[in-house]
């Protein structure tokens, strides 16, 4: 048992009670508006920067933050190098969202890192109410109109979910109290991830959830193949039918897929130390273009590794990868004597399904996205700073 002081739930320092605020609010408005979740994000950075310059706060980092920091060193290098620097350089305006590694585990110690993962559940269940009524009344039922929230496109819309999944069944699984509540949401989530006919994260949900049952006991594991074919049955027709696209070599996204991973291999091959810069995929996309292409053009490659080398090198692949292994790592050696567990194995989660669904998607490359992830995979560490001034 810890025997540093607690801090409240709620800071008694202005600055940092509106950083704190700010917190919660990006957590769940993210996954109703981008614009929303920016502007609460913008005021937690400004208010984080007020502390640590007038010292009430000072700068602190969990160790996954490090390769990151390389990621965008290399990031920018490559960006600097690329064909068009302007474009690469404003669209490395994404690094900043790195820094809520830092900003979170300072703000959120403690018991308040269980409140954020909280808010971000209690959001994703309204959220996944909406997507299923979006579906059964307002006929958002086909490819070409899907659920997707408030939020502008359904690939964004069914990945949070599919971290907000994570997050709440690790709730379920590791909280020792508490748990009517997430047992009541989790249907709407499965639900409404499964209308969204969007499989990237249907495999990243898997995932996620099959290492969550994993790391409670081997023996779980046996109840997700299970669930998974009762939920095939009871599923509609468009369900079903896309379920049965993801083994159907003919279907045109399965084969526009191949040919992206092969124009990314091209692209690879002539760039692999500073790969063509951010943003550059699109514009290089039509001199790798494969012939059995279905698209003549393509803004990114929907492969985050094969993404990551071809935009900024094999260098940042690298690092790439050291981040998510050092994530894996750390967090693998606190779940066993985490004070809140569930937290950590919701990391765990969020990385496996993370990986998974981004070897079908860039969802590394969603603005949205990385700030409910990075947020997840931070909190395990803010929880162990249990001192006021930490």
């Amino acid at each position: 048992m810890s025997t540093k002081p607690r801090p409240p739930l709620l800071p008694r320092e202005p600055v940092e009670l509106v950083a704190y605020l700010a917190l919660l609010l990006s957590v769940g408005a993210v996954q109703f508006s981008i614009f929303a979740a920016q502007l609460a994000l913008t005021i937690r950075l400004l208010a984080w920067g007020v502390l640590l310059w007038t010292g009430r706060k000072r700068a602190d980092a969990p160790p996954i933050f490090w390769p990151l920091a390389a990621y965008a060193a290399l990031s920018l290098v490559s960006a600097a190098l690329s064909h068009d620097p302007r474009t690469s350089l404003i669209s490395s305006k994404q690094l900043l969202l790195l820094l809520l590694v830092p900003a979170v585990y300072t703000l959120a110690p403690g018991r308040r890192a269980s409140r954020v993962l909280n808010v971000a559940i209690t959001v994703g269940a309204i959220s996944a109410i909406i997507g299923v009524v979006q579906y059964g009344v307002l006929e958002y039922d086909t490819l070409g109109k899907r659920p997707l929230g408030f939020l502008g496109h359904y690939m964004t819309y069914s990945g949070l979910l599919m971290l907000v999944i994570c997050a709440t069944v690790a709730r379920l699984l590791f909280e020792r109290r508490d748990r009517i509540w997430p047992a009541l949401v989790l249907p709407a989530m499965a639900a409404a991830v499964a209308l969204t006919l969007t499989r990237s994260a249907w495999v990243g949900t898997c995932a996620g959830v099959a290492v969550l049952l994993l790391l409670k006991d081997l023996r779980l594991v046996a109840v997700l193949p299970v669930v998974a074919a009762v939920t095939f049955v009871l599923a509609p027709a468009g369900v079903a039918d896309r379920v049965y696209s993801m083994f159907n070599l003919q279907d045109e996204t399965n084969r526009d897929r191949v040919a992206m991973l092969k124009a990314g291999v091209g692209i690879i091959r002539h760039h692999p130390l500073v790969g063509v810069g951010p943003s550059m995929v699109q514009q290089e996309y039509p001199l790798y273009r494969a012939p059995d292409a279905v698209k003549p053009i393509q803004p990114h490659l929907h492969n985050v590794p094969v993404q990551i080398a071809a935009e900024r090198g094999l260098p940042a692949l690298a690092v790439w990868i050291w981040f998510v292994v050092t994530v894996v790592v750390q967090l693998a050696r606190r779940l066993g004597s985490a004070e809140r567990p569930f937290l950590t194995a919701a990391g765990l989660g969020a990385v496996a399904a993370m990986f998974a669904a981004g070897l079908f998607e860039h969802n590394f490359g969603d603005s949205e996205f990385l700030m409910l992830f990075l947020a997840m995979i931070t909190l395990p560490f803010a929880a162990e700073r249990e001192d006021v001034q930490a």
